[in-house]
């Protein structure tokens, strides 16, 4: 029984024959488990100081504690870790031991690559947009360092990006339950990672009713709601951390 989030995750497939229950589990070899162990480590800090750093911004924003560029500075060392968990999620699905067909259940552990392109496998395509929307987040924290932007300037350099990334956000975590639900909606309480993945696909809705409140309205130069888009960035940003809490538990 292959399950793709299972084996890099746990580094673990379940034998057993048709009809019959779980007889027995298959571990990956040291390699892939140190391998996976470190990976699944730097993933879940980057996310959890990420989220905190966003919370941060946020927090900072809605309470009037410091000036825009304060806030730009806070969000875009947040975005700096987003983009670390982005790419580190990617490389533990690339990297992650792999069932040969025909090999009697065996996990194969291949040679550490950087980059791969498979886009027929589900788990690569959602931490590819996962990754993807962390690039597309930088470029609008970048752009909020920019100075003197008339109203219509900030929408399309600023608030564009911004739910882009949001939306790719969104893709990622249904593609992430499509993975772990084996195509169809399920509800797994007692499942780690199914928590995980709502986690933070709860954070990726908060962010993006944050960035819809965002909007600079061209007639007022005002945003449609400042207080919401703050309080959905800091309560979205607080379920990146958790959930990024939550993978330091989902180890092999």
């Amino acid at each position: 029984m292959w399950e793709s989030r299972l084996a890099r995750r746990r580094g673990l497939i379940a034998v057993r024959s048709p009809g019959a229950p779980i007889s027995r589990h298959t571990s990956a070899d040291e390699v892939a488990l140190r391998r996976l162990r470190r990976l699944n480590a730097i993933a879940a800090t980057a996310f959890i100081i990420g989220g905190a750093l966003f919370a941060a911004g946020a927090a900072v924003a809605q309470f009037g504690s410091g000036d825009a560029t304060t806030c730009a500075s806070i969000y875009f060392a947040g975005g700096l870790f987003f983009n670390t968990g982005g790419y580190v999620s990617l490389l533990q699905v690339i990297n992650a031991p792999r069932h040969v067909p025909g090999g009697e259940g065996r996990l194969v552990t291949h040679s550490w690559r950087w980059w791969s392109y498979e886009p027929t496998r589900v788990d690569w395509l959602s931490t590819f947009v996962l990754f993807a929307g962390t690039l597309v987040f930088a470029v609008d924290l970048l752009d909020s360092f920019l100075q003197g932007l008339s109203v219509q300037q900030i929408n399309r350099l600023i608030w564009a990006p911004d739910v882009i990334g949001c939306l790719l956000f969104l893709i990622s975590g249904h593609l992430a339950f499509v993975e772990i639900c084996h195509g169809r909606f399920c509800l797994r309480r007692r499942s780690l990672g199914w928590w995980i993945v709502a986690v933070n696909q709860l954070g990726s809705v908060l962010f993006m009713v944050s960035a819809l409140a965002a909007f600079t309205r061209p007639a007022t130069g005002s945003l449609v709601n400042a207080d919401i888009a703050n309080w959905a960035t800091l309560t979205g940003a607080s379920c990146f951390s958790l959930g990024g809490l939550l993978q330091l538990y989902e180890r092999p």
